[in-house]
């Protein structure tokens, strides 16, 4: 005694097109040129300048400073600690604090 409803003529008309919009965005971005990679480095002497000047840094601070992405700054000062040129000496959960190593 019940059933579905069937669906008016409009509800026809954009359920059908809806489908076929989708399908040609989808089909747009398959065909098209990649993405580059991207690197960005930080310049060293200017990095250096700024980790000797402070008493502390934070990656924040050092991506501010020099003008690059947080996770290009977090990535120069691990490689930094891992050679010795600086020690981490506190911070907690991915915001820690730098030092310059004294020599």
């Amino acid at each position: 005694m019940g059933g579905a409803k069937k669906p008016t003529a409009a509800k026809k008309d954009t359920s059908s097109s809806s489908k076929d919009s989708k399908k040609s965005k989808k089909d747009k971005g398959e065909g098209g040129p990649k993405k580059a990679e991207i690197t960005v480095m930080v310049n060293e002497q200017q990095a250096m300048k700024i980790i000797q000047s402070a008493k502390v840094i934070t990656v924040q601070d050092m991506a501010r400073q020099t003008g690059v992405k947080i996770s290009a700054a977090n990535k120069f000062l691990r490689e930094s600690a891992e050679k010795g040129i600086v020690k981490r000496v506190g911070g907690y959960s991915g915001h820690h604090l730098y030092q310059a190593v004294s020599s």
